[in-house]
């Protein structure tokens, strides 16, 4: 191994120089230091904040879901505000993660590679290719393409409404009597407004995202869409009735399994 060459010029000016840069780089360490050291505290006291709040969300959960759930619930909206600390406390350790992500990553002055589940294939790809900017030193060049990083983010399309239009024109013939026209397709709700998509999207809602109707009718309002709570109990009560063949088919068909496990845990519903 090669000793390092510890002799100093004879030079002063180009000692002084030395010194300088010497000093400008303990400066920087120090400072570099103190900013580790005060990262380090505010991850340790985020660390502390995240178990403090776990171990309440742990505490509610024992107590909620656990033999006692009966002094937790009540019957004036407990199962929400239930539900409502539960998300608040969740969102709360999220963003102290995220805090901590952050300046951990700072620190280290690179991001943390985060390895993520794919997404499901039948969803629908929109593919922008983000092309490098042409530069004036690479006119006249020809690009080879030597690779690409891909990278996905989960997207929605907000639903939205609109009217089907169903138009049946009537005819008369030259000549001749009567008058002919296209009868009129069956629906479910014989009559009414409603498609046969937005009775699945109500009940969907309803009976399986535990979303009742008087939230659904405000949801709907935000779009200038009146829909009465008593209309679409009346609608749901329709569909109910229409759907009972594939409920008893279904029923029949769970039937002839060897074993049926059942969940008798009841739940309240709300119109």
């Amino acid at each position: 191994m090669t000793p390092p060459d510890l002799s100093l010029p004879n030079d002063v000016e180009t000692l002084k120089a030395m010194v300088l840069a010497m000093a400008e780089k303990a400066a920087r360490a120090a400072a570099l230091e103190n900013e580790v050291a005060d990262l380090k505290a505010r991850n340790a006291d985020a660390d502390t904040r995240i178990e403090r709040l776990t171990q309440i969300l742990k505490a509610f959960d024992r107590a909620w879901f656990g033999r006692r759930s009966e002094k937790l619930g009540s019957a004036n909206g407990g199962d929400e505000q239930q539900a409502f600390v539960f998300e608040e406390i969740e969102i709360g350790i999220a963003a102290i993660k995220a805090q901590v992500s952050k300046g951990r990553a700072q620190a280290d002055g690179k991001r943390a590679p985060r390895r993520r589940k794919g997404f499901a294939p039948h969803l629908e790809r929109i593919v922008t290719v983000v092309e490098p900017e042409e530069l004036a030193e690479h006119a006249g060049k020809q690009r080879v393409l030597i690779g690409e990083d891909v990278s996905e983010r989960l997207d929605v399309v907000p639903a939205k409404f609109r009217v089907i239009v169903t138009r049946r024109p009537k005819y008369a013939f030259k000549d001749a009597d009567g008058v002919i026209q296209a009868p009129a397709p069956a629906h479910i709700i014989e009559g009414g407004i409603p498609t046969e998509a937005l009775l699945a999207q109500i009940a969907v809602a309803k009976y399986a995202d535990g979303l009742p109707l008087y939230r659904q009718e405000a949801i709907y309002a935000r779009d200038k869409v009146e829909l009465d709570r008593q209309l679409m109990a009346q609608w749901m009560g329709k569909l109910g009735f229409e759907l009972e063949i594939m409920a008893d088919y279904i029923f029949s068909e769970v039937k002839k399994a060897e074993r049926v496990f059942a969940d008798e845990t009841t739940l309240p519903t709300l119109a």
